[in-house]
């Protein structure tokens, strides 16, 4: 078979199967009568090896290797193979990612895509400062696509660079959510904590919606951000998370603070409501949920001692004859620091002498 015909069959032009015979990975078997090369059905069987082991990636000095040395063993040429190309995917996967970015940004001009190139290079500075103050020219003179702000956010490892972040998202419009929720089902539990206390930030019904949502995540972390940012929010479903959260002694005093935040917004004191008003069934119904709701914990019989105190503590701020009994019949807890706190903070409540006038009320079992 002459060299024109194998190149038709093969694929292979003709100038590199001369190319093939010049390095000596496949040279024609016979010659004809006029001195032209002729390949034999084994030539063409290797030429056809030849182009498969480069399709992948070998150079044609490994090819010849591979076809010619049995002692040549192809484990780990092909593991080489295997991270050059993933090496390879990352760069152009990273390339396709600023290219999106830049077209989402919407440049007018080459001016505006150099801008946008300038801080997406900054939000990727080893340099926290620079970092951050890129994070923040992004929510003002210098918008960054919305995508880029959030892998920023889920990534950043430094709490003020992070803060930065998470504020500039706030303010860059409605698709930071959806873009978040995406960091909720991460296998990564750093990146989950981060989408759930970006989403905090964020104040559109659709981030709480999110947050709401989060309260049956898998993730306990995730629950419990989700429910401190509800909790501020008015959000009662997150009143269960709260009280768990004072239970067992993790960011227990911010989950009281959210209780009481909640309690005393159902109930209008103070510049809340005029002298006139009267505090209806509906205003109360809240705060005695709570509070049923901590002296419930504090009766369980499992309950351990700091967890009582916490519950006690987290009671005090909770307004209502319902938290008022409770802590009445706690100032004779057996637990002399329950009893402390209970009296302690008794002094400072308006109703306690209407709760004496009624008389004793169930005393919550320690």
């Amino acid at each position: 078979m002459l060299i024109g015909e194998v190149a038709r069959r093969s694929g292979v032009s003709a100038r590199m199967l001369r190319h093939y015979d010049s390095l000596g990975l496949v040279r024609p078997t016979g010659r004809t009568d006029g001195g032209y090369r002729e390949y034999s059905g084994q030539d063409v069987q290797r030429i056809f090896h030849i182009e498969s082991l480069r399709s992948l990636g070998l150079s044609l000095r490994d090819v010849k290797r591979a076809l010619d040395d049995p002692g040549f063993a192809p484990s780990q040429l092909v593991d080489d193979l295997i991270r050059q190309t993933q090496e390879r995917i990352a760069v152009e996967t990273e390339l396709l990612t600023r290219l999106r970015r830049i077209d989402a940004a919407e440049p007018a001009g080459w001016e505006d895509v150099l801008q946008t190139v300038s801080l997406l290079q900054a939000l990727g500075s080893k340099s926290a400062g620079t970092r951050q103050r890129a994070a923040l020219s992004s929510a003002t003179e210098d918008p960054v696509p919305v995508e880029a702000l959030v892998q920023a956010a889920l990534s950043e490892t430094d709490p003020h660079v992070a803060g930065a972040l998470r504020w500039a998202l706030a303010q860059s419009g409605d698709r930071g959510p959806a873009l978040l929720a995406e960091g909720l089902g991460s296998p990564s539990a750093p990146v989950r904590e981060r989408a759930v206390k970006s989403l905090a930030e964020i104040t559109t019904p659709e981030a709480t919606t999110l947050l709401r949502d989060a309260l049956t995540h898998a993730d306990l972390t995730v629950r419990r951000w989700a429910a401190l940012a509800l909790g501020a929010r008015g959000a009662t479903e997150a009143i269960p998370t709260l009280i768990d959260m004072v239970v067992g002694g993790t960011n227990d005093v911010d989950a009281a603070d959210a209780l009481s935040t909640l309690a005393n917004d159902a109930v209008p004191t103070g510049d809340t409501a005029s002298a006139d008003d009267a505090v209806s069934t509906d205003d109360t119904a809240l705060a005695d949920q709570i509070a049923t709701g901590l002296i419930d914990r504090l009766t369980d019989a499992t309950a351990a001692p700091s967890a009582r105190r916490r519950l006690t503590q987290a009671l005090a701020d909770i307004p209502g004859t319902t938290a008022t009994h409770a802590l009445t019949e706690l100032t004779h807890d057996k637990d002399h620091a329950v009893a402390l706190t209970a009296t302690y903070v008794l002094g400072m409540r308006d109703d306690v002498g209407e709760v004496l006038s009624e008389g004793p009320a169930a005393a919550p079992s320690p």
